[in-house]
């Protein structure tokens, strides 16, 4: 009997390694569905560009035309340039009413905006760093300020601003754009994302006291927010309308958007009243897009606090 030695099973041959940087190509079931996911959303987006910057394009097409070419051509073709002509008609008309008007809106926004966005930042800050009864109680009703339609408390401003004596003057408008409780939650939230509690501890274990803490320490962490919060105010003080109009009625003292509203209402007895009113939108827009514009960077990083820890 005849016996045969069993040999071993021979080891599988190895695979050849995988190349780095390469990947398998999707099925292409799935790179249709990509490119037509971007398709629409590219479409969606350039719709919306198209929406949002047609009114200034007309309007900036429509500040170089004379008066007989607004309604003669069409709304987004050119006629005779008259921009400047019709900028320096803008700045000369009524002794220059419309320069003071600019200057007023200026002191309502900047002073405004720059002293709400101040408190604004310091009662975020105590929100979140300091622990005191009814906290979260006083919270809710700053939460509650922020659903109150702005409209709905000029009335009763005005009556209380009517009461001390305030009305037609500049403290009617600048002392209601003081408060902002869309600021003072938004503070809260840059406060937990860029103010560590460790710092502070540091600072005061240093000697350093409660308001020196919050100006050397937590304020300059504060920067993207302050300036996130100063752009909103900024917005919201600018675009101030419905307040001005129930507080002021000397013309001497309204913001541009009230005094071109007025001057809008009166372009049918004077209709040389019209391309200012189209060029004074115009240079209305200027100091919001240079405000974006000049602190973007600030504004976009601060955007993103609390998304990282």
């Amino acid at each position: 009997m005849s016996t045969q030695t069993a040999t071993p099973d021979a080891p599988p041959a190895p695979t050849p390694p995988r190349r780095a940087g390469r990947r398998s190509a999707p099925p292409p079931a799935r790179r249709g569905r990509g490119v037509t996911s971007r398709v629409m959303v590219n479409g969606i987006l350039a719709v919306v560009a198209v929406y949002t910057l047609m009114p200034l394009t007309w309007l900036l097409i429509a500040s170089t035309k004379s008066y007989r070419d607004l309604f003669a051509t069409n709304p987004f073709s050119l006629g005779d340039f008259r921009f400047l002509a019709n900028l320096t008609a803008l700045l000369e008309y009524n002794d220059g009413v419309f320069v003071r008007w600019l200057l007023n809106s200026l002191l309502y926004t900047v002073v405004a905006s720059g002293l709400s966005t101040l408190i604004s930042v310091a009662c975020g800050y105590a929100f979140d760093k300091y622990a005191f009864r009814g906290r979260e109680k006083w919270f809710g009703v700053v939460l509650v300020g922020v659903l109150v339609p702005s409209t709905v408390v000029q009335l009763p401003l005005y009556l209380m601003a009517s009461e001390l004596g305030l009305v037609n003057t500049y403290w009617a408008v600048l002392i209601p754009s003081l408060v902002n409780p869309f600021g003072v939650y938004l503070a809260r939230v840059f406060s937990e994302g860029y103010v560590p509690g460790e710092v502070l501890e540091a600072a005061r274990m240093d000697g350093a006291g409660e308001v020196r803490t919050f100006g050397k320490v937590a304020l300059p962490m504060l920067a993207p927010g302050f300036v996130t919060i100063f752009l909103f105010s900024f917005t919201a003080s600018w675009n101030n309308f419905y307040g001005a109009l129930m507080m002021l009625n000397d013309d001497r003292l309204y913001p541009v958007n009230l005094g071109l509203y007025m001057w809008n209402q009166n372009v049918y007895q004077q209709p040389e009243l019209y391309p200012l009113v189209i060029i004074g939108s115009l240079v209305a827009v200027v100091p919001l897009i240079v405000a974006f514009l000049c602190l973007q960077r600030f504004w976009r990083s601060g955007l993103t606090a609390g998304a990282v820890k």
